[in-house]
């Protein structure tokens, strides 16, 4: 059976750490987090976010907006959370009700406040390889990855999936440790023939069950990022974990893979911010 690279262990030991940046410091800085709706996935999230900064001393504030909020509306909420100067972070959760342009929403955050490292500004930092600000869950895996003492540079990587919010950052995480990076999406053709030629295979579409036996081979480390409810109620990943763990090297489960880091990683960033503006 495959190694499990469980992310639960290593934001423990990173909390540690991150108790001590806060004390650093001097106050106890706020994140603050918008919701639209009340998706229950959402919202277990969020109260996984909570819990953790309460933990290691950060104050997260939860703002919920109906469902049928206005996009001025929600884009008027987040300007004054830019002008507090007691809030040093800002994310939005996701998703957004459709009648909500994402994008447009995100980039109504100070980039100075964008922990998740979503808004273009960011983003083209991230590009130019300018910026320590990496999107929360890409920061998570290639931490994950360090942990445990996986190497990135030199490595065949295939990222499927190539969503803005998360494949993207993730595939462009990677090329930037020096990886040679093939991305697949849902006009790939005969996916299989790729995923097999990684050494590191990333899947986060939000498709259960894409990535089966027939997907991977031996040796391969393979990490499954996108979480989804089933119908049963429970969280699953894009990846058949019973079948595949049983051929890979190594493997995140779901949950307690990639989704702690994902949170870990939010409060790395949001130090990062707040030390950065002591300079």
């Amino acid at each position: 059976m495959a190694k499990i690279l469980d992310g639960r262990i290593v934001r423990d030991e990173i909390k540690s750490e991150l108790i001590k940046r806060v004390s650093r410091l001097g106050f106890s800085p706020c994140l603050t987090v918008v919701q639209v709706g009340n998706l229950p996935a959402s919202t277990s999230y969020i109260g996984q976010k909570i819990k953790f900064g309460e933990a290691i001393g950060v104050k997260v504030k939860h703002l919920c907006f109906s469902n049928n909020i206005s996009l001025d509306e929600l884009k008027n909420e987040i300007l004054k959370l830019n002008q507090d100067n007691s809030v040093r972070g800002i994310i939005v959760q996701l998703p957004l009700p459709p009648q909500l342009d994402v994008w447009e929403v995100i980039e109504t955050i100070d980039p100075k406040k964008d922990v998740d490292g979503l808004t273009a500004i960011n983003l083209k930092k991230l590009w130019a390889r300018q910026s320590t600000l990496i999107p929360a869950t890409a920061r998570g895996v290639l931490t994950l990855l360090d942990y445990y003492k996986i190497v990135i540079a030199g490595k065949r990587v295939v990222v499927v999936g190539r969503s803005n919010l998360v494949g993207g950052p993730i595939a462009l995480a990677m090329l930037n440790r020096g990886a040679t990076v093939t991305v697949c999406h849902r006009q790939t053709k005969d996916l299989a023939s790729i995923t097999k030629t990684a050494e590191i295979l990333i899947s986060a579409t939000g498709h259960p069950g894409l990535i089966t036996s027939a997907e991977v081979s031996p040796r391969q480390v393979v990490i499954d990022v996108w979480l989804t409810v089933s119908t049963g109620g429970g969280l699953v990943g894009d990846v058949a974990y019973a079948e595949v763990a049983k051929t890979v090297s190594a493997i995140t489960p779901v949950p307690g893979g990639v989704g702690p880091m994902t949170v870990c990683s939010l409060f790395m960033n949001l130090l990062d911010v707040c030390e950065n503006l002591k300079k």
